[in-house]
């Protein structure tokens, strides 16, 4: 995995992946930024949310559920002093489907914790990490 960051003026950056996509993030104004994009810290609590979404969505359809939606909000805390790391993150998913078993999705976000989400995994190095979950019947 590559990534190239390029500093584009005031407090803004521009990142180019290896998969050809581009990330905008910037600053604050009274960091010297324009707040035109997201901070690189919030860009790290998305990346983990869209990576524990990802491994969620993927284990309930290999489990045969029919899972509809997946919506995931994370809400963290950080370290007073620097580095800033992230001492505490809370996920609460809310999971949309048909005739979904509660014991499965309770599963699929435990695997995602424990064992293939690798944002949250490097993240729990510094952070708690705590989940909890609802089930949206369609």
């Amino acid at each position: 995995m590559e990534c190239r960051i390029q500093w584009v003026g005031g407090m803004a950056f521009m990142a180019e992946t290896g998969s050809g996509h581009t990330l905008m993030m910037d600053g604050p104004a009274d960091a010297g930024g324009r707040n035109l994009a997201p901070r690189p810290m919030e860009t790290v609590l998305a990346g983990t949310g869209g990576c524990t979404a990802f491994d969620v969505v993927m284990i309930l359809k290999k489990g045969r559920q029919a899972v509809t939606g997946c919506e995931v909000s994370l809400k963290a805390e950080r370290a007073e002093s620097e580095p800033r790391v992230f001492t505490r993150i809370h996920f609460h998913f809310r999971i949309t489907g048909r005739d979904l078993k509660p014991e499965l999705v309770e599963r699929a976000i435990r695997l995602s914790a424990e064992k293939y989400c690798s944002a949250s995994i490097m993240l729990s190095k510094t952070a708690e990490l705590t989940h909890d979950w609802e089930i949206v019947p369609e």
